[in-house]
């Protein structure tokens, strides 16, 4: 039974409960969410697997979960990385939000998620389980799907997009 780090606004942890049941009363927790890069510039995506609890079939960042309680949040990340998508590279942190989403099953995922970028050209082994597809798109691509079919993709997506690419233009000025 997978417990969630119950946290408050500021990311402080508060206790833990049991997945299912923290998503059923929309309590705030820890999670994380992976974007990775190839070297052209390429964002790799996943489509969630079609039995998910929520967001089946749609499309996303390479992983995301939520951490246990005894677990960094950067090497969650990375097991999920490998768990999922069946590959481990380097990820840095990169900023942290807060959202909240309602799913027409019941469930709220109300998330204080630590984002995480690395990027990776190697072979990508996705487990079926948690994944249906997986691809590599332009940033362009994505942002012409966001607009013409913005139902293929998760709540997440939608919101931590845009601060990715903000995120990824400011470390560019830094260090170009």
């Amino acid at each position: 039974m997978d417990q969630l780090i119950l946290v408050n606004e500021l990311d402080v942890a508060v206790g833990t409960m049991e997945k299912m049941e923290a998503h059923r009363k929309g309590l705030l927790h820890r999670a994380f969410s992976v974007f990775i890069y190839n070297a052209a510039g390429d964002m790799l995506l996943q489509q969630r697997a079609l039995n998910k609890y929520h967001s089946g079939g749609l499309w996303t960042n390479a992983c995301c979960s939520h951490p246990y309680p005894d677990e960094l949040t950067q090497a969650a990340g990375l097991r999920r990385l490998q768990e999922e998508m069946g590959f481990v590279t380097p990820i840095q942190p990169a900023f942290q939000f807060t959202y909240k989403a309602e799913f027409d099953n019941g469930l709220t995922e109300y998330e204080f998620d630590h984002v995480f970028v690395g990027e990776y050209d190697g072979p990508v082994h996705p487990n079926p389980a948690e994944v249906n597809d997986y691809c590599y798109m332009s940033i362009k691509e994505i942002e012409a799907a966001l607009q013409s079919h913005p139902a293929r993709f998760t709540a997440w997506f939608h919101l931590a997009f845009p601060k990715v690419q903000e995120w990824r233009k400011q470390a560019e000025v830094c260090i170009g």
